[in-house]
């Protein structure tokens, strides 16, 4: 790479596109649908009205009442149904508003039923309201608890049929235990049930493809960000390392922090491309990206391939534990020192062993440390490991270096 090229700059443009193609509102389409279905109930009510007029006693004053139904049909049909999401920088009002709507809608809605099912006393006699549906008919009556059930889940649908059945009992004077002599509960609390559930299920499978979408759109964005980084930064500090390694001085100092950047700026490209995240979700995290960021030109760290997945709180204690381990390394393993940290993923317990080839710890050194107050060993290692439920085990002597190996149950507390 010559000189010139090294100085080419690199453009960050925020290019993560916005999660396209994804309905906004998860529930537009069951409600679209409910509406359709309110409209074919509306023509079946009517027809009905048709073939049982001649037998109310004011048929006039019935027409009057299916003229409501219509019209209210027509409207809450159109106020049900809409709720489109025009402006993306609204989206959230918008969708916060249009649920409120519905809301006031849904409750209007069942009141109207039970009010235009009531009003079947004011336009036929006893027998015939007590041996036949209601004047809207319990199937455009079903449009109140199929709206209720997708604003609120099973329980607000199962909650709407009890509701309606009952008042259709009510005003038919067919108060009784026997269910299966009318069959008006048993099908609206299936309705409601059955369409509440669909509801659930839909908002979950909306959530999980918006999940998706976002994760295909920042997975994009690193990809693009790490090609552009490796083609720029991590060459130009590959060249400075290079070059001051040749000139020796000061510039293999200058060399040798070029080269602490490049190892530390490679494993974070190679943790993002992959799409390795410390965080699995909930209380539960993965430990190799936790170790990895100890990566550098004097520590070389090996994890598995696979996530090692433990509680957030057990991962962060054992990362801290290793942190000072290698601390102590840098610290008392003498110039020019190199340490290798080592995770393992056993079944029933996560092994993770630091080891460096340093001076080694002189016999009773550690005893004598802690005599003197000095506590980074005792507290910060041993004692967190015992808090962890594991064992710590030490190998050392002087001119031979110094290792840990750690041992933490997955059972742990906090690895659940």
């Amino acid at each position: 790479m010559t000189e010139s090229s090294s100085r080419r700059r690199l453009h960050y443009r925020p290019t993560v596109r916005a999660a396209s193609g994804v309905d906004t509102d998860p529930d537009a389409p069951l409600w679209r649908a409910a509406q359709a279905f309110r409209l074919v109930t509306l023509i079946y009510a009517i027809s009905y009205q048709f073939a049982s007029v001649s037998n109310y006693t004011n048929s006039r004053l019935s027409w009057f009442f299916v003229a409501l139904m219509a019209v209210w049909s027509g409207v809450s049909a159109v106020m049900l149904a809409g709720g489109t999401v025009p402006h993306a920088g609204k989206l959230q009002h918008q969708i916060k508003r249009g649920r409120r709507l519905r809301t006031y809608i849904v409750l209007t809605d069942q009141a109207v039923v039970i009010a235009l099912m009531a009003s079947t006393r004011l336009v036929s006699d006893h027998e015939w309201y007590q041996n036949h549906q209601t004047l809207p008919t319990t199937l455009w009556a079903t449009n109140a608890v199929i709206s209720a059930a997708i604003l609120g889940g099973p329980w607000l649908g199962i909650a709407s049929g009890v509701l309606i059945s009952s008042a259709s009992a009510i005003i038919r004077d067919q108060i009784n235990l026997d269910l299966w002599r009318d069959a008006t509960a048993p099908v609206l609390v299936s309705v409601g049930l059955a369409l509440g559930l669909a509801t659930t299920t839909a908002r979950r499978a909306h959530r999980q493809l918006e999940q998706a979408v976002r994760l295909i759109a920042v997975t994009e964005e690193r990809e693009r960000l790490a090609r552009e980084v490796h083609d720029g930064v991590l060459q130009v500090l590959a060249m400075v390392r290079r070059r001051g390694a040749e000139l020796g001085g000061e510039a293999a100092e200058l060399a040798e922090l070029a080269g602490e950047q490049e190892v530390a700026l490679r494993m974070l490209i190679s943790e993002q491309s992959s799409g390795v995240t410390a965080d699995v979700g909930g209380q539960r995290v993965d430990l190799a990206p936790l170790l990895t960021t100890q990566a550098s030109t004097t520590v070389s760290v090996s994890t598995p391939a696979h996530p090692v997945v433990l509680g957030r709180d057990c991962a962060i204690e054992l990362a801290a534990i290793v942190d000072n381990a290698l601390s102590n390394t840098a610290i008392h393993a003498g110039p020019g020192a190199k340490a290798y940290v080592l995770l393992e993923d056993l079944p029933g317990e996560v092994i993770v062993s630091i080891r460096d080839d340093g001076v080694g710890i002189p016999e009773g050194r550690l005893a004598a440390a802690e005599a003197e107050g000095r506590m980074g060993v005792s507290k910060s290692i041993l004692g967190r490991v015992a808090a962890l439920g594991g064992t710590a085990t030490l190998h050392t002597g002087p001119g031979e270096g110094t290792e840990w190996e750690i041992s933490v149950p997955k059972g742990s507390s906090g690895s659940d």
